[in-house]
């Protein structure tokens, strides 16, 4: 049963029972009930940076001043699954650690990845990144 808090802010972002997702970024200033939701609706807790598993979401917790994005979205689609995608998470304007959204916009293409939707969760917005699809379609 996924929780209903504030219009659930884990299916804003899509996710459901049997994702895994992994967690970076995470910091004294993240939004714990948006953790919960987010557990409560894949029905398991995230991994975290040390896991060897492959993973079908990254949540990347980004402020300003945590260090160049372009490195960080490198690290965050190592063990990404071929259709796997990143939420990037930074606070809201005139919160503390505010980013600019086009440096997330410029950071993605960078990082081979395309930004397709944001939104907003409390304190916090959120960036869907995803990789770009082959042209040619390849079926598995």
């Amino acid at each position: 049963m996924v929780a209903a808090t504030d219009g659930s802010n884990a299916q804003k972002l899509g996710l459901t029972a049997g994702l895994v997702v992994q967690e970076l970024g995470w910091d004294e200033d993240t939004d714990d009930e948006l953790r919960a939701d987010i557990e409560d609706a894949i029905d398991a807790e995230m991994v975290d940076e040390d896991a060897d598993d492959v993973v079908d979401v990254v949540v990347l917790w980004w402020r300003d001043g945590d260090g160049d994005l372009v490195d960080a979205l490198m690290d965050a689609i190592g063990p990404l699954a071929e259709d796997g995608y990143v939420w990037v998470l930074s606070p809201k304007t005139g919160k503390s650690g505010y980013v600019d959204p086009s440096e997330i916009a410029e950071a993605a293409p960078t990082a081979g990845l395309t930004q397709t939707s944001a939104i907003s969760l409390g304190d916090w917005s959120a960036a869907r990144l995803v990789q770009p699809k082959a042209r040619a379609g390849k079926k598995a």
